[in-house]
């Protein structure tokens, strides 16, 4: 298997990282502090970075600061959303569902949705290919 990396860019000099390897270990809490000491926390309302990284799966931890709104987001994947840290509201076409910290939220690919965050949030967002 060939390893895949990130390589360092101008927002983030120290990006450099692996992004698919047989194994890839993940220092959630490392890259909270990086995400929330990074420019883009102070000029936007979120900011997340990509943990892993395959062909059919994909995991991005994102930060997002009380407010802040993913409006009208629709995958073409299956999605997942953890909350890790405080409140989020999930806007779906049924309907409100307010989530907490250790909730989840399971998306088949094309549903769209609305993230807004009730309080500082940090989030496990993974999507899958179908593989099928």
């Amino acid at each position: 298997m060939e390893i895949k990396r990130n390589e360092a860019t101008f927002n983030r000099p120290e990006g450099d990282r692996v992004l698919d390897a047989p194994y890839v270990f993940v220092d959630i809490p490392s890259f909270i502090d990086q995400l929330k000491s990074e420019k883009a926390w102070e000029k936007n309302d979120r900011n997340g970075i990509t943990v892993f990284k395959s062909e059919r799966v994909t995991i991005v931890v994102a930060a997002l600061q009380a407010a802040a709104r993913i409006p009208d987001n629709e995958v073409s994947e299956f999605l997942t959303i953890q909350v890790l840290y405080g409140d989020v509201r999930v806007t779906t076409p049924d309907g409100d569902i307010d989530m907490k910290e250790k909730n989840m939220v399971i998306f088949h690919p094309g549903v769209v949705h609305t993230v807004q965050a009730l309080s500082d949030a940090i989030l496990l967002i993974t999507t899958n290919k179908d593989a099928g």
